[in-house]
């Protein structure tokens, strides 16, 4: 019930720990069992010959010998199964009923008597002690009213408020027998709420009526001298012996019945791992076998054997706290599991008990939670650290089940609230972090990115985006909602931090400006596109290299029904292989430019990613130090010489995006290098001036880094002898005068090839060794037909560099204001 409402780690953990807590009652119950039995047939300690039915002899391991005994016979009506004990229950019901009948009318029929007992104390001692029984009387109920805890003579400890509730509570456990046995009831949604309320009124009722009788008519002596009391004061004793064994007899199977369909449904359904050889869950397999009725006996030898050793204890007091705290520990999770359902409004919680509220939930649990520490501190926390230990443990190893969490319906509340209050009017530059959405065409050939791209997010958000080429028209139904599972087993194979946003579109261009515009929601909404470089090198296969997505072991396999249908055959199946030099591309040059400039008009930031299927040591078992890593950043845009005299927008993005992966884990411990480029020979000194300038504002962004002077005069006076940008002026006004005229700007002429093999042989000179180099992205032309050019410019610069990332920012992200 618990694994269904609060989702698997809290089912099993709860789960055990309520098992623990029936194993230990059952063995509690039998000691209490055994006691009773001494009273009547025990030896008389103070004399060595056996007088009358006193003819048991008494001693510690006497009465471990005496409990195997009734546990052996509570095992065996156990193996038989639930129906048998539930014929003998009703007949215990009613010859404790005839009990407690006779308990009642006693006090109006037995006289005033006395007794003198005898009891071994502290070092041996022998106490003696005389009881008297008054009958009804004011003065009794007087003097029976404050509290007198004095030293329990089984145990030989004081007794205090917290002892004698846990011995008290233990009486009233039953609360969860129908829950446990729901199995066996036909229609338990009926069945178990009306028995379970009318069951606690019952015992209240019965209860409050006797503590009324005892303390009216038996002196405190009697109370805490004689645990046996009721067959002194009784009209016919047998009665109150046979009661008491019958009743015992029914709560220790009734536990003993109830831990092994507790201990068999945590095996069934695999918390603790599979039940298959050679995985974890091999200990737990037997106890998911069952006979042919349905009975469970592979869980009652279980709870049999644990329970034998439970009555090593000797001593029922000595037990109780534990048992009380083990269950009240079990009662706050179920209070627990009702309060999450209540306060995350799921629409299908719909209790039929009309007096639930959230109110009632959160005292229970608080109330349980508090008596627990009561009763004993050193139990409780210890109970509550393996509780949390084993939450951590089921969080890891347990298999991903399909019955609902809980956990996701309040998370989902929570969210919700929070991105309402996420205001996007209220951004601010310093608190600015990179939110990415990375296109995806096929991942056998992107993982590596997409790892890459995971560190580089910062605690943002990071979306997987796909476009299927196709018409909703041509589809009885979408084929997109059939593909998140598989991308979503994906993302968990990578053990990357990302969602997945998929969208059906003509073109790949249309479809990559729906995902621009409506991924995520309010303040939490992509700012930044990244892109895979267009060129035409033959990627590399991803899946045939992580062993991540080799083929599981057979173990493995038949854990596929925990995995939302998508096992790793599957998984590899369903994405494409990788593309080959003669296969077909799913975009011409022309719309992969387009695609950045609609996102740069979109005011997003684009980054585009080269090489990077080169990049090792980004997946999850890595072993890659970072302090062998070296991350370059080239701020200034090398493909216009002119500009290079100062750093602006797209140039502080690109030192904020270097920062950014460089505070990352597999990062931080990497050396960053800014290279700035210089005449000179043209013996001008103000690129001193800009080094300082640029340095004093390293040093108030916080940015720490080795800055490096790199003189480029020969491929500067190769771009002079053929500009491809028109004039500097119109360079500067093309992103604004012009597109503010009107007018379209005069399409670029092309780049001389000596230029750019003098800036690719500057970066392989400088930065060949770099683990990733961040360099600046020119913004593309405005005629779509130089789209091949602008890409042929790019493929030259960025030319067997290694993992390459170019960036255009658009967004201001650092600020040196308080």
């Amino acid at each position: 019930m618990i694994s269904r409402s609060l989702g698997p780690e809290f089912g099993g953990s709860i789960g055990l720990m309520f098992f623990l807590a029936k194993v230990c009652a059952c063995g509690v119950y039998v000691l209490g069992l055994v006691e009773a039995i001494l009273n009547v047939f025990g030896v008389d300690l103070d004399s060595s010959e056996p007088a009358g039915v006193r003819v048991l002899p008494q001693g510690y391991w006497y009465t471990v010998l005496y409990s195997a005994a009734v546990l052996l016979l509570c095992l065996l009506v156990c193996l038989v199964g639930a129906h048998i004990y539930a014929r003998t229950a009703f007949v215990i019901l009613l010859v404790v009923n005839v009990t407690l009948l006779s308990i009642c009318i006693s006090p109006l029929v037995v006289h005033a008597n006395s007794w003198n007992v005898t009891h071994h104390g502290p070092d041996n001692k022998t106490l003696h002690y005389d009881l008297n029984y008054t009958g009804f009387s004011t003065a009794t109920l007087r003097n029976n009213l404050g509290p007198g805890y004095t030293l329990d003579y089984s145990t030989n400890s004081v007794m205090s408020f917290a002892t004698v509730f846990a011995v008290m509570f233990t009486s009233c456990t039953g609360i969860m027998a129908g829950a446990n046995m729901s199995g066996e009831l036909k229609t338990p949604s009926v069945s178990i709420p009306k028995g379970t309320i009318i069951a606690v009124l019952y015992t209240f009722l019965v209860y409050v009526l006797l503590f009324f009788l005892v303390s009216s008519t038996c002196d405190r002596g009697l109370l805490t001298h004689d645990y046996g009391f009721f067959q002194r004061i009784n009209i016919w004793p047998p009665f109150v012996t046979i009661g008491i064994y019958c009743a015992a007899l029914s709560a220790a199977m009734s536990s003993m019945i109830g831990a092994s369909r507790i201990l068999h449904a945590l095996a069934v359904d695999q918390l603790f791992g599979n039940t298959y050889m050679g995985s974890d869950g091999l200990i737990l397999a037997p106890a998911a076998i069952k006979s042919s009725s349905g009975n469970p006996w592979g869980a009652v030898l279980y709870t049999w054997a644990l329970a034998q050793c439970v009555v090593f204890a000797g001593q029922l007091n000595a037990v109780a706290g534990l048992v009380t705290v083990f269950y009240l520990l079990a009662y706050a999770a179920v209070d627990l599991a009702c309060l999450a359902l209540e306060w995350a409004s799921a629409p299908n919680f719909r209790p039929t008990f009309q007096l639930f509220s959230w109110h009632t939930c959160l005292l229970g649990m608080v109330s349980c939670l508090v008596m627990m520490f009561v009763i004993n501190p050193v139990y409780s926390s210890a109970s509550i650290i393996v509780l949390l230990l084993l939450l951590l443990f089921l969080h890891y190893r347990s298999p991903t089940s399909s019955w609902g969490y809980i956990s996701q319906a309040l998370i989902f509340h929570q969210v919700r609230k929070y991105l309402l209050m996420l205001d996007v009017r209220k951004d601010h530059v310093k608190f600015w972090r990179p939110q990415v959405l990375l296109m995806v065409a096929n991942p056998r050939s992107s993982s590596q990115l997409i790892l890459f791209v995971n560190q580089l997010k910062k605690g943002g958000l990071f979306v997987l985006g796909h476009v299927q080429l196709g018409d909703l028209d041509a589809f009885p139904s979408d084929p997109v909602q059939q593909q998140y599972n598989f991308w979503l087993s994906l993302v968990d194979k990578l053990g990357v931090k990302a969602f997945v946003d998929l969208t059906l579109s003509p073109s790949v261009r249309q479809g990559t400006q729906h995902l621009l515009r409506i991924t995520g929601l309010g303040g939490m909404k992509p700012n930044t596109l990244v892109l895979g470089f267009y060129d035409s090198c033959t990627p590399d296969d991803y899946f045939l290299q992580d062993p991540a997505f080799c083929r599981a072991s057979p173990s493995k396999e038949k854990e596929d029904n925990y995995n939302f249908g998508v096992d790793l055959p599957s998984l590899q199946a369903h994405f494409p292989p990788v593309r080959h030099v003669e296969s077909p591309r799913w975009l011409s040059p022309e719309e992969y430019v387009g695609i950045v400039s609609d996102a740069i008009k979109m005011d997003k930031n684009v980054c585009l990613g080269r090489y990077f299927f080169e990049l090792q040591g980004e997946g999850r078992d890595s072993k890659v130090d970072g302090a062998e890593r070296t991350i370059d950043v080239w701020p200034l845009n090398l493909l216009q010489p002119s500009r290079c005299d100062r750093v602006d927008v797209c140039g502080l993005f690109l030192l904020q995006m270097a920062c950014v992966l460089n505070m990352s884990g597999r990062w931080r411990r990497a050396r960053m290098r800014i290279f700035l480029n210089v005449e000179t020979a043209s013996g001008e000194q103000g690129w001193v001036l800009n080094e300082e300038t640029f340095r004093e504002l390293l040093r108030k962004l916080r940015i720490r880094a080795a800055i490096t002077i790199v003189p480029w005069d020969a491929a500067v006076r190769s771009y002079r002898a053929c500009r491809s940008w028109g004039d500097d002026d119109a360079e500067d006004r093309g992103e604004g005068g012009a597109a503010a005229a009107g007018a379209t700007p005069p399409p670029p002429r092309a780049l001389s090839e000596d230029f750019l093999t003098a800036v690719n042989g500057l970066l392989m000179e400088h930065s060949s060794q770099a683990a990733v180099r961040f360099l600046y992205l020119p913004r593309p032309p405005a005629h779509y037909s130089q789209a091949q050019q602008y890409l042929s410019q790019l493929e030259a610069v960025t030319n067997r560099l290694g993992p390459t990332l170019l960036i255009h920012g658009v967004t201001p992200v650092t600020c040196t204001d308080f």
